[in-house]
């Protein structure tokens, strides 16, 4: 067994779980990985490698087998988009928003007709003319991001419709979407997220429009971008989980969140781990002083702490998963994974340009691209500082007012 088959154990996976991050891990190194460099020169959103994951049944890989996905579990998942995300961060989000974010709510918070109408759809990925059907989710507004319940977007009822106004930021997938899970307030003085609705609407409703794609530092491959609600109008059902809940969409969405803060400590532990290879292997083959630099002791300690964040990292993920899976409480142990794997993401990044030194710092090198993709985790799904809110409340208590 090598260094590095050692300090990549299988964590004890089932037969299963590890059937299914080969399959992940062989789809990586034949179309991922040979074109994540000109993907992500060209902000190129890799239609044809979500299409083949399609057919591989990854987009609904989470979701049953009754509700019309492949019937695996949240670590399954999470093995994927870690794999996914080892050669490509935009890659690894896109996935991971599809499935936490697009598919899940739908799935755990839909109506039967919801659910029917929709789930199947999305876990195919593919329409029958061949586009692209993946999910979307709308929470984050231009003046509402950390600061979700100030939420600006407006649902007001009609006689017979729904007529929303307002916008989304920072949306993943929306060019290539099929439907989207948003929140608007539907009373004009929301308490505590009281008052704010989630709703499903279709691309392509009129008045809801796709704004251009962000031009942005990392995770460039992936789509971003901004959705704009005018007068559009729904049908009274297109509440999510239907009329009776109209009052909970907040805590539906604080709940995704949740569960796609796994799935971000995935994207980030992925991340970290590509970059930890490329240093490595690096470190083995470049020489100084007629040496291979890895006999260096600057860079030596290097490596021995990248390898032992990310292992740690991976503990903490696989165990939020875990949770999931068994049906018990998951949110602080998910907080704890996201904010942990992210910021070993990034110093891991930043160390392994150290270590490859000025080559580290062009594009023709994968690091920098990672050093670019890591910065998002730190952001996105609930910043640090949000992370750390969230475990410090649940460790000591809501002490605001006291």
């Amino acid at each position: 067994m090598t260094t590095t088959e050692a300090f990549a154990t299988n964590f004890d996976l089932t037969e299963e779980q590890q059937q299914i991050q080969q399959a992940a891990r062989e789809f990586v190194k034949d179309h991922v990985a040979p074109r994540a460099q000109e993907l992500d020169e060209k902000a190129e959103f890799p239609v044809d490698n979500y299409k083949q994951m399609a057919e591989l049944g990854f987009l609904g890989l989470s979701i049953p087998e009754e509700a019309g996905g492949s019937g695996f579990d949240t670590l399954s998942f999470i093995l994927v988009v870690e794999e996914l995300s080892k050669a490509c961060g935009s890659t690894g989000l896109g996935y991971a928003a599809h499935i936490s974010l697009g598919v899940t709510p739908v799935y755990l918070f839909g109506t039967d007709e919801q659910k029917q109408k929709y789930v199947p759809q999305l876990c195919r990925g593919v329409d029958d003319d061949g586009n692209l059907t993946l999910g979307c989710f709308g929470l984050t507004e231009p003046g509402a991001g950390s600061d979700a319940g100030g939420t600006k977007t407006t649902a007001e009822r009609k006689s017979d419709h729904w007529l929303v106004n307002g916008r989304k930021a920072w949306i993943t997938n929306p060019h290539y979407a099929k439907t989207c899970i948003f929140t608007a307030k539907t009373n004009q003085n929301p308490k505590d997220g009281k008052g704010i609705t989630a709703f499903i609407a279709e691309l392509g409703t009129p008045g809801f429009k796709v704004e251009a794609k962000e031009d942005k530092l990392g995770m460039r491959s992936s789509d971003t971008a901004q959705l704009v609600f005018e007068d559009m109008k729904l049908p009274l059902d297109a509440v999510a989980g239907g009329e009776p809940q109209v009052d909970v969409g907040f805590n539906k969405f604080m709940k995704t969140l949740a569960g796609g803060r796994i799935s971000i400590g995935a994207l980030a532990l992925g991340i970290a781990e590509g970059a930890y290879q490329k240093a490595l292997e690096y470190a083995r083959q470049r020489k100084q002083f007629n040496k291979p630099i890895g006999t260096f002791q600057g860079v030596s300690f290097m490596l021995a702490d990248m390898a032992m964040e990310i292992s740690a990292a991976r503990h903490l993920v696989y165990h939020a998963a875990r949770l999931r899976d068994a049906g018990r409480d998951f949110a602080l142990a998910g907080s704890m994974a996201k904010l942990y794997a992210s910021e070993v993401a990034m110093k891991t990044c930043t160390n392994a340009i150290q270590v490859l030194g000025g080559v580290g710092y062009t594009r023709e090198y994968d690091v920098e691209r990672m050093y670019r993709d890591a910065k998002l985790c730190e952001i996105g799904e609930g910043t640090s500082e949000v992370q750390r809110l969230v475990i410090s409340r649940q460790i000591l208590g809501d002490l605001r007012n006291v």
